[in-house]
């Protein structure tokens, strides 16, 4: 099996919510199906089914969460050499050429990608676009809207 890149940060995530998954919620689910179950004829126990079904999440999350950490290669970048070029794990200013609006990027893997808090796979066109760049390079960006020209102002290896 093919190994994935992940940074520490995100693998620290995904150990805590199994964790969590594993010492709260399933014991919880576990309380809530005995409670409905004492309640009696279980086809018409509607709080019975919720429980039966919210267990199937979790243990469908902790499956997906443990199979994700093994295939997972951790990358920590802040004990590797800063050689000045934008490499997975780091964190990217970009400049917009055509808007001049800056933005900043962290390079992630896959699993750990949310553009909401600018985090973006290392598979993704801007990132492909970015890796191996330095300080001062422009990159051409080919997006579904059209191509987007940058200006990589700063690279982060935090």
């Amino acid at each position: 099996m093919q190994k994935h890149p992940m940074t520490k940060e995100g693998a620290d995530a995904l150990q805590a919510e199994l964790t969590k998954l594993k010492k709260e919620d399933r014991p919880a689910v576990i309380e809530a199906i005995a409670t409905a179950r004492d309640h009696g004829d279980l086809k018409e126990n509607a709080e019975y089914h919720a429980a039966r079904e919210m267990q199937g999440l979790i243990e469908g999350r902790i499956q997906q969460i443990e199979s994700v950490l093994s295939l997972a290669q951790i990358i920590d970048v802040t004990k590797m050499t800063h050689c000045g070029k934008v490499i997975f794990g780091t964190t990217v200013t970009l400049l917009n050429i055509d808007t001049d609006e800056e933005v900043t990027y962290k390079i992630v893997g896959h699993e750990e990608a949310d553009i909401k808090q600018n985090k973006i796979s290392v598979n993704s066109p801007v990132a492909r676009a970015l890796i191996g760049k330095e300080e001062g390079d422009e990159c051409v960006v080919m997006a579904p809207a059209g191509n987007i020209e940058y200006e990589i102002i700063k690279i982060d290896y935090i």
